[in-house]
């Protein structure tokens, strides 16, 4: 059985053009999962700020409920704080550590810490 050049041509341009289009399906597919996903972060953004805002609006009068959510948030909000404050405290670097000092520009004398003078674009040397 003997396959002309014209048949292995077509054949392979066939099958080019299925996986483009199942490279086109996948693309198309993978925008409305993301796009569906970016809705359900707007979704759940919106009943978290109602939350906050029936909470706050009716914190004495919370029904029964949510009591129980709402006892929960609060409770995990002061072991935030609590975690917050158990941080250890951060040393400041020393000023001469924190920002390197300026060099002057070789060639127009400007002085910069970067490696190139922003003035004239010379190198700024070590």
């Amino acid at each position: 059985m003997a396959f002309s050049f014209d048949e292995l041509t077509k054949k392979a341009k066939d099958m080019a053009n299925l996986a483009a289009d199942k490279a086109r399906d996948a693309a198309e597919l993978t925008k409305i999962t993301v796009a569906i996903a970016g809705e359900q972060k707007e979704i759940d953004k919106n009943y978290r700020t109602i939350g906050e805002w029936f909470v706050n609006e009716y914190e004495g009068e919370i029904p029964d409920a949510v009591r129980e959510m709402v006892e929960a948030v609060a409770a995990s909000k002061a072991k935030i704080a609590e975690l917050e404050a158990s941080k250890p405290a951060k040393e400041e670097p020393a000023a001469e550590e924190a920002a390197p000092a300026a060099k002057k520009c070789p060639i127009c004398g400007a002085e910069s810490d970067s490696k190139f003078c922003p003035k004239c674009g010379a190198p700024m040397g070590e």
